[in-house]
């Protein structure tokens, strides 16, 4: 996969879990789940928004492009 997610990275540095970050960015715990583990196909940028904002981060800190 050329896009990676390195949201578990983000959280740990941030000390925050799954169900809260979660819950402050008002998605599902299953959902977020999925995206943290690279099994996203697509986000939208108001939960990137929300993600970023929760995290004190910037996009590229989350997301990275690989070639294959």
């Amino acid at each position: 996969m050329g896009i990676k997610v390195h949201l578990d990275v983000m959280m740990a540095q941030k000390g925050i879990g799954l169900v809260e970050l979660a819950n402050k960015i008002d998605i599902t715990p299953a959902n977020l789940s999925i995206l943290k583990n690279n099994k996203a196909k697509a986000i939208r940028f108001t939960t990137l928004e929300a993600i970023c904002r929760e995290l004190d981060c910037q996009p590229g800190d989350i997301i990275e492009y690989t070639k294959e």
